[in-house]
């Protein structure tokens, strides 16, 4: 079982915040909405934060339900219930209709399970002191490098050697990134507007652990925005919808 779960989360800017995180005694499940670019309005009557409150919904009762089914396969099931919700007024086959990235973990009997579905990393406190980080950066390794042309990120998008997402592709739950650390002590769960530490500002992975165990994800978000201001982005948005999560692990069930 997972200790008490912390978490908070921050808009980037006065948009609604696309960013989701829901938590259970065993399980935590961190969304990432993937804002659509200007003048895309794709084959969807919803909004993304629609979708990401679905899908989210869909995964807090599968992760309830059933605490032995695959991750992969929660998730797969969580898409076609999404998707259903939607099926008679919006076009799934839109290459442009809402997605999300997932990033989940489980307290489970040999260790704690994990599934990544985009870049939203997980980072693993381990019993002997180091750090480990299961991120997928298959969005960053595109044809041709950034920045990236909406017709490119369209056809590549939960396509093969391209990067996967959830929305309205079930199959791309199999393209997780999953697995079971064995030994973690503590487990953070986030989007990219919090890795933006690690990635952009210089920061270690083993610096954003320690933060979040010792200061909390509020403090954390704290420190993107300040660093935001002062230095400015890397590319994209000033101030990106910034989430995380953090727990350490308890007994074992």
């Amino acid at each position: 079982m997972f200790a008490k779960v912390t978490w908070a989360s921050r808009p980037g800017s006065g948009r609604p915040n696309e960013d989701l995180v829901l938590a259970g005694p065993s399980w935590i499940v961190v969304l990432d909405g993937a804002t659509a670019a200007p003048g895309v309005a794709g084959g969807c009557a919803h909004d993304v934060p629609w979708l990401v409150g679905r899908l989210g919904d869909a995964l807090a009762a599968g992760l309830s339900a059933d605490h032995d089914r695959p991750l992969a396969e929660i998730l797969e099931a969580a898409i076609e219930t999404t998707m259903a919700a939607h099926s008679g007024t919006c076009d799934l086959d839109d290459p442009d209709s809402p997605s999300s990235t997932v990033a989940m973990v489980r307290a489970g009997r040999n260790g704690v399970e994990y599934l990544v579905l985009g870049d939203s990393p997980v980072v693993f406190s381990l019993a002997g002191g180091g750090v480990r980080v299961v991120s997928d950066d298959r969005v960053e390794g595109l044809p041709g490098g950034r920045p990236y042309t909406v017709e490119l990120v369209r056809r590549m998008r939960n396509a093969p050697g391209g990067f996967w997402v959830a929305g309205s592709r079930p199959e791309a739950a199999r393209q997780g990134l999953c697995g079971v650390v064995a030994d973690a002590r503590g487990v953070g769960v986030l989007t990219d507007g919090v890795s933006r530490l690690v990635e952009w500002y210089g920061w270690s992975w083993r610096d954003l652990v320690t933060a979040l165990d010792g200061q909390g994800p509020e403090a954390v978000i704290a420190a993107v925005r300040e660093r935001e201001r002062r230095r400015g982005p890397v590319r994209g948005k000033r101030h990106d919808d910034a989430t995380a999560a953090w727990t350490r692990v308890g007994a074992r069930h």
